[in-house]
């Protein structure tokens, strides 16, 4: 899937954790699909780096107000709903939703504290609620939209070591099943794409983390995680942000309540 026509002219895409990584890659796909893109995150200066260098890659002019960042902290329902309002106010009501920004931290189940339960369940599923209730309301309105949660395998399979971010990620599964049969007669999709290793900065702290814990080399270390993907290799963010911008064309319209993975055959759902 290639980029380049202006099949979402007219759109606005919000895009969750959008400063960096996946996010961004999803931000400079859908602009080129023609979308008008608002990034949401915590941190404004890689948000306006982002921007900057989103803009820089399009000819003179071409995106330079289709381009915009808000910053919020996804797992408070106050903050999101300025953050919202904001986009709003910016580029027009939301009508792609992808709720991509998420946090990883491995430790044994018996070393996992409460506070780590609460932190990988709030970022990772109640910040995706909180950001799909804000966009909801005007997709509904509006008779079309496209909501697409940035999942993981970790939500359709188990992974030792990281069980709180499995819980979460199987918990952002189930709100997406559930709400595309709510809005499945409204005009609004509701789908996720679930990354395999990806290579992303929680791919690097992960290699850190076995390099750190186990002596292995950082090339070892990628292997080691590489080796997981039947293809040997890690997935790029650009793979998945073609899988995104596919959910969201008007012809993906039939297309609802799936979680799809991008991870070269490791999970293969059915």
């Amino acid at each position: 899937m290639t980029g380049g026509m202006a099949t979402l002219a007219g759109r606005h895409a919000l895009v969750t954790g959008g400063g960096r990584g996946i996010g961004a890659a999803i931000a400079r796909r859908l602009l080129a699909d023609g979308a008008s893109v608002t990034l949401l995150g915590r941190d404004a200066g890689t948000l306006q780096a982002t921007v900057q260098a989103l803009r820089g890659q399009a000819p003179a002019g071409a995106m330079a107000s289709s381009v915009s960042f808000v910053t919020a902290d996804i797992a408070d329902a106050e903050s999101v709903a300025r953050a919202f309002a904001a986009a709003t106010e910016q580029a027009g009501p939301v009508s792609m939703l992808v709720n991509n920004a998420g946090q990883a931290h491995s430790a044994p189940f018996m070393k996992t504290d409460a506070a780590l339960w609460r932190r990988m369940l709030d970022v990772n599923l109640t910040g995706t609620f909180l950001c799909t209730q804000a966009a909801l309301p005007a997709m509904l309105e509006a008779g079309w939209g496209r909501i697409v949660n940035v999942a993981s395998t970790a939500g359709l399979i188990g992974y030792g070591y990281v069980s709180a971010y499995c819980a979460a990620k199987h918990g952002v599964i189930g709100l997406t099943r559930a709400l595309a049969l709510e809005t499945a007669a409204r005009g609004v999709t509701v789908n996720a794409v679930c990354p395999g290793y990806t290579e992303t900065d929680i791919v690097r702290d992960a290699v850190a983390n076995i390099v750190g814990k186990t002596g292995r080399t950082e090339d070892q270390a990628r292997a080691e995680l590489a080796a997981r993907n039947p293809q040997r290799r890690l997935v790029q963010p650009e793979e998945v942000a073609d899988a995104v911008a596919w959910l969201c064309q008007p012809s993906a319209g039939a297309i609802t309540g799936q979680a799809i993975p991008v991870a070269g055959g490791e999970v293969m759902a059915g």
